[in-house]
């Protein structure tokens, strides 16, 4: 015959020490089996969109490369100079597309963009002389903006709609 173990008697005095160890060892044992365990779990794909960054057209490039150009009222080409509808339309021209030549006459014929819509190449209009527009610019990014602003700054050159002159004097965005 073969003798079986017996399990120890507990009695009333020792058993909540006993089965506080007991609890402790089962809990141990559950948290270590649930990290060893040989379940394959397969993490579900989550479809992440890439962040898009706006495509800088071909006529912004070049508008920025003409940065330090002087500025000359009523010129229209980087070895004479520009003013800023000058500017703009050269811009453009270059790029085979034809605007009129005065800041009043490009907002009057293209097509509006709302504030919170603006992109890469739109042109933005402003109030610097108590006109309804009378300065033009083009959209960069980010709230900068390429212009051929005056003869004070001298230069074509990068603002920032965000400073207090522009944010202050911005009337209006198109799209050529």
């Amino acid at each position: 015959m073969i003798a079986v173990n017996k399990l120890p008697t507990i009695s009333t005095k020792n058993a909540l020490p006993y089965f506080f160890k007991l609890s402790l060892f089962a809990f141990a044992l559950a948290l270590l089996s649930g990290c060893a365990g040989t379940v394959d779990v397969k993490p579900t794909p989550v479809a992440v969109r890439p962040v898009e960054k706006e495509v800088v057209p071909p006529a912004v490039d070049y508008a920025l490369s003409l940065q330090g150009t002087p500025y000359r009222y009523g010129k229209a080409s980087p070895e004479e100079g520009f003013d800023c509808s000058g500017f703009v339309k050269h811009v453009y021209e270059r790029n085979g597309v034809h605007l009129p030549r005065t800041v009043s006459e490009m907002k009057e014929t293209l097509t509006p963009v709302p504030k919170n819509n603006i992109h890469s190449g739109d042109l933005v209009f402003f109030n610097t002389s108590g006109n309804a527009v009378s300065h033009v610019g083009i959209y960069v990014n980010e709230s900068n903006f390429v212009h051929a602003p005056s003869s004070r700054t001298g230069k074509v050159m990068v603002s920032s709609l965000k400073t207090n002159y522009w944010r202050d004097r911005f009337v209006d965005a198109r799209r050529p």
